[in-house]
């Protein structure tokens, strides 16, 4: 019986300061540019940033002719350093999403990471059973997502930016 993962992580370099990272990776409207699979994303409740946990935000997701939005919520902001949050439905937590940043020769090694919470019913049936071959396609869009900061962190910094 298939079973996609529950689970998983992607690890770049990026010649960058964690600092110009994080101004990235917190800049959670761009998330369009960045992901293959999240296209849009939109503050909750005055919220304009990832400042404080709590702060809540919805994305909208396209897998293959799938669509779909989520809630989420911040559940840890630390400039420089993590930024985590949890999907949602209701009060339940579904998929926590981390990006975590950790200085390492003269760069950032930035870890994209999930890890699956709780799964209703159906969602499992559409993971497991719809979304073929979902693991593989699930790496690579975060190998995607990092390739598209890392290459915004390294432009900035060749054309010799403030960041």
């Amino acid at each position: 019986m298939p079973r996609t993962a529950r689970e998983g992580q992607v690890t770049l370099h990026v010649d960058a300061p964690p600092e110009r990272v994080w101004e990235l990776v917190a800049d959670l409207e761009r998330m369009g540019e960045w992901s293959p699979e999240c296209y849009r994303v939109q503050w909750l409740d005055g919220a304009t940033s990832p400042a404080k946990a709590g702060a809540r935000f919805k994305g909208w997701n396209r897998f293959r002719w799938m669509r779909w939005s989520m809630n989420c919520t911040v559940t840890e902001a630390e400039p420089g350093k993590v930024l985590s949050w949890t999907t949602r439905r209701g009060q339940k937590e579904l998929v926590r999403w981390t990006y975590r940043l950790e200085p390492a020769d003269g760069g950032t090694d930035v870890t994209e990471s999930f890890e699956v919470l709780h799964m209703p019913l159906e969602a499992a049936i559409i993971e497991d059973y719809v979304m073929a071959n979902r693991d593989h396609e699930r790496e690579r869009a975060m190998h995607t997502t990092l390739e598209r900061i890392k290459a915004a962190a390294v432009a900035d910094r060749d054309a010799g930016s403030d960041h």
